[in-house]
Protein backbone atom coordinates (compact mmCIF):
# COMPACT_ATOMS: atom_id res chain seq x y z
CA UNK A 1 0.00 0.00 0.00
CA UNK A 2 1.30 3.44 -0.90
CA UNK A 3 1.84 5.73 2.06
CA UNK A 4 -0.79 8.35 2.72
CA UNK A 5 0.14 12.02 2.19
CA UNK A 6 1.34 13.64 5.40
CA UNK A 7 1.29 17.42 4.90
CA UNK A 8 -1.66 19.34 6.26
CA UNK A 9 -3.19 22.55 5.06
CA UNK A 10 -2.84 25.64 7.26
CA UNK A 11 -4.65 25.57 10.61
CA UNK A 12 -6.13 29.02 9.82
CA UNK A 13 -8.35 27.11 7.40
CA UNK A 14 -10.58 26.24 10.36
CA UNK A 15 -11.18 29.90 11.17
CA UNK A 16 -11.66 30.85 7.51
CA UNK A 17 -14.11 27.99 6.92
CA UNK A 18 -15.93 28.83 10.15
CA UNK A 19 -16.33 32.42 9.02
CA UNK A 20 -17.69 31.25 5.68
CA UNK A 21 -19.94 28.67 7.34
CA UNK A 22 -21.34 31.17 9.81
CA UNK A 23 -22.00 33.79 7.14
CA UNK A 24 -23.60 31.42 4.66
CA UNK A 25 -25.23 29.52 7.51
CA UNK A 26 -27.51 32.49 8.04
CA UNK A 27 -29.43 31.14 5.05
CA UNK A 28 -30.53 28.19 7.22
CA UNK A 29 -32.82 30.62 9.02
CA UNK A 30 -34.96 30.84 5.90
CA UNK A 31 -36.21 27.32 6.77
CA UNK A 32 -38.53 28.52 9.58
CA UNK A 33 -40.02 31.37 7.52
CA UNK A 34 -42.78 29.31 5.91
CA UNK A 35 -43.85 27.60 9.16
CA UNK A 36 -43.85 30.98 10.94
CA UNK A 37 -46.04 32.52 8.24
CA UNK A 38 -48.30 29.44 8.31
CA UNK A 39 -48.55 29.71 12.11
CA UNK A 40 -49.44 33.41 11.90
CA UNK A 41 -52.21 32.49 9.45
CA UNK A 42 -53.36 29.74 11.88
CA UNK A 43 -52.42 27.01 9.35
CA UNK A 44 -49.58 25.40 11.33
CA UNK A 45 -49.16 24.43 14.97
CA UNK A 46 -46.46 26.06 17.08
CA UNK A 47 -44.49 22.80 17.40
CA UNK A 48 -43.70 22.92 13.66
CA UNK A 49 -42.33 26.45 14.08
CA UNK A 50 -40.22 25.39 17.07
CA UNK A 51 -38.96 22.29 15.26
CA UNK A 52 -37.98 24.30 12.17
CA UNK A 53 -36.09 26.84 14.32
CA UNK A 54 -34.25 24.00 16.10
CA UNK A 55 -33.33 22.45 12.74
CA UNK A 56 -32.01 25.80 11.46
CA UNK A 57 -29.93 26.41 14.59
CA UNK A 58 -28.54 22.86 14.53
CA UNK A 59 -27.55 23.10 10.87
CA UNK A 60 -25.93 26.49 11.45
CA UNK A 61 -23.85 25.10 14.34
CA UNK A 62 -22.81 21.96 12.44
CA UNK A 63 -21.86 23.81 9.25
CA UNK A 64 -20.26 26.75 11.06
CA UNK A 65 -18.39 25.00 13.86
CA UNK A 66 -18.15 21.22 13.43
CA UNK A 67 -17.50 20.71 9.69
CA UNK A 68 -14.51 23.11 9.47
CA UNK A 69 -12.57 21.16 12.11
CA UNK A 70 -13.39 17.76 10.61
CA UNK A 71 -12.63 19.03 7.09
CA UNK A 72 -9.23 20.36 8.21
CA UNK A 73 -8.35 17.07 9.93
CA UNK A 74 -9.21 15.11 6.79
CA UNK A 75 -7.24 17.23 4.27
CA UNK A 76 -3.69 16.04 3.47
CA UNK A 77 -1.43 16.51 0.50
CA UNK A 78 2.09 15.75 -0.71
CA UNK A 79 4.10 17.07 -3.65
CA UNK A 80 6.80 14.76 -5.03
CA UNK A 81 8.72 14.44 -8.27
CA UNK A 82 6.04 11.93 -9.38
CA UNK A 83 3.07 14.21 -8.81
CA UNK A 84 0.67 15.83 -6.40
CA UNK A 85 -1.07 13.45 -4.01
CA UNK A 86 -4.24 14.70 -2.28
CA UNK A 87 -6.43 12.99 0.31
CA UNK A 88 -9.64 14.60 1.56
CA UNK A 89 -13.29 14.05 2.35
CA UNK A 90 -15.46 13.95 5.44
CA UNK A 91 -17.74 11.00 4.74
CA UNK A 92 -16.34 9.76 1.45
CA UNK A 93 -12.53 9.82 1.40
CA UNK A 94 -11.12 10.80 -1.98
CA UNK A 95 -7.48 10.28 -2.91
CA UNK A 96 -6.20 11.89 -6.08
CA UNK A 97 -2.76 11.62 -7.63
CA UNK A 98 -2.04 14.17 -10.35
CA UNK A 99 1.05 13.04 -12.29
CA UNK A 100 3.57 15.80 -12.95
CA UNK A 101 3.65 15.06 -16.69
CA UNK A 102 -0.14 15.74 -16.90
CA UNK A 103 -0.07 19.15 -15.22
CA UNK A 104 -0.56 22.07 -17.60
CA UNK A 105 -0.53 25.00 -15.22
CA UNK A 106 -0.66 25.90 -11.54
CA UNK A 107 -2.48 28.90 -10.06
CA UNK A 108 -3.03 30.40 -6.64
CA UNK A 109 -6.18 32.25 -5.74
CA UNK A 110 -7.61 34.17 -2.79
CA UNK A 111 -11.06 35.36 -1.96
CA UNK A 112 -11.73 38.05 0.63
CA UNK A 113 -11.99 35.59 3.53
CA UNK A 114 -8.81 33.72 2.59
CA UNK A 115 -7.02 37.06 2.15
CA UNK A 116 -8.08 38.14 5.67
CA UNK A 117 -6.50 35.01 7.13
CA UNK A 118 -3.38 34.99 4.90
CA UNK A 119 -4.46 31.92 2.96
CA UNK A 120 -4.42 30.91 -0.70
CA UNK A 121 -5.81 27.97 -2.64
CA UNK A 122 -3.49 26.17 -5.05
CA UNK A 123 -5.20 25.14 -8.28
CA UNK A 124 -3.60 22.42 -10.43
CA UNK A 125 -4.94 22.07 -13.96
CA UNK A 126 -4.58 19.19 -16.40
CA UNK A 127 -6.14 18.88 -19.84
CA UNK A 128 -9.25 17.26 -18.37
CA UNK A 129 -9.63 18.49 -14.79
CA UNK A 130 -8.68 21.04 -12.17
CA UNK A 131 -7.73 20.04 -8.65
CA UNK A 132 -7.39 22.33 -5.67
CA UNK A 133 -5.50 22.27 -2.42
CA UNK A 134 -7.40 24.76 -0.25
CA UNK A 135 -6.22 27.01 2.55
CA UNK A 136 -2.44 27.01 2.33
CA UNK A 137 -0.63 29.93 3.89
CA UNK A 138 0.41 32.43 1.20
CA UNK A 139 4.11 31.57 1.39
CA UNK A 140 3.57 27.82 1.15
CA UNK A 141 1.15 28.25 -1.76
CA UNK A 142 3.69 30.37 -3.63
CA UNK A 143 6.51 27.91 -2.92
CA UNK A 144 4.39 24.95 -4.05
CA UNK A 145 3.34 26.76 -7.21
CA UNK A 146 7.00 27.37 -8.04
CA UNK A 147 8.04 23.81 -7.07
CA UNK A 148 5.32 22.17 -9.17
CA UNK A 149 6.15 24.41 -12.14
CA UNK A 150 9.82 23.36 -11.85
CA UNK A 151 8.89 19.67 -11.60
CA UNK A 152 6.69 19.99 -14.70
CA UNK A 153 9.49 21.76 -16.60
CA UNK A 154 11.98 19.03 -15.63
CA UNK A 155 9.56 16.25 -16.60
CA UNK A 156 9.10 17.80 -20.05
CA UNK A 157 12.85 18.19 -20.55
CA UNK A 158 13.42 14.53 -19.64
CA UNK A 159 11.03 13.34 -22.35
Amino acid sequence: MIDSPEKRIDKNAITAWRTTGILFGLLWYSIPVIPIIAHINKDAPIWIVILSVIVAITLHIVVGYVFPVVRWKRWKYEVTEKGVDMLHGIIIRKRTMVPVNRIQHVDTKQGPIYRKFGLSALSISTAATTHEIPALDDETASELRTLISELVRQAREDV
